[in-house]
């Protein structure tokens, strides 16, 4: 994962350290350790990011930056991924995790109704918490360890491109300047040939 694409989203500490509900750990939040991008670092952060996004809990960013800080990785990703669930993709998310929550306990899931009222939550929330839990926790738990993986391996493949791109220019640059023997070769004068016209003495 190239460093500057990262560094281009990532949010300055100052704008973290302002936000509401992480103004009481501000000290952790201007870690400068905790804003490091490295491999390891980018990988855990999004496990961390992605498993607090898909948790049905309020504070989910205090959360996450408390997961970086444990450890170690990079706080300004962990806490952004957060914004994964977000008033407009909650409803859709917690509704899928419900659904594999239910499937897990073998219990029929509530199907959603043509018009979603405040009553109508009220009614099923108590019925559908141990499903949507469960869905939570299971899809946070699968996606945060995914999210590593993939994240570890995308950086280790951009590695290796970069180094097979450095390697190529190399040798580009070894074909286009000539050897030191070639060099010596063409500077040197040719040796005068013997006169055999000249009469002998």
């Amino acid at each position: 994962m190239p460093r500057r694409l990262i560094q281009r989203y990532m949010p300055h500490p100052e704008t973290l350290k302002r936000t509401r509900s992480l103004r009481f750990i501000s000290h952790i939040v201007g870690d400068a350790s905790l804003w490091v991008l490295t491999r390891r670092s980018v990988g855990n952060a999004f496990m961390v990011g992605l498993f607090c996004a898909l948790l049905p809990i309020p504070f989910q960013m205090l959360l996450a930056a408390f997961g970086a800080w444990v450890l170690r990785c990079n706080l300004p990703l962990s806490v952004g991924l957060v914004w994964l669930t977000n008033p407009l993709t909650m409803p859709p998310i917690f509704y899928c995790n419900y659904r594999l929550g239910a499937w897990l306990l073998d219990i029929p899931a509530s199907q959603v109704p043509d018009r979603i009222s405040t009553q109508w939550i009220a009614e099923r929330m108590v019925e559908a918490l141990p499903a949507l839990l469960l869905g939570s926790l299971v899809s946070a738990v699968v996606l945060g360890l995914a999210g590593n993986a993939l994240i570890r391996l995308i950086w280790r493949w951009n590695v290796s491109r970069s180094w097979r791109r450095r390697a190529r220019r190399r040798q580009q640059a070894r074909k286009q300047t000539p050897s030191p023997i070639d060099t010596d070769s063409a500077n040197k004068s040719p040796a005068p040939e013997a006169d055999a016209d000249r009469p002998e003495e």
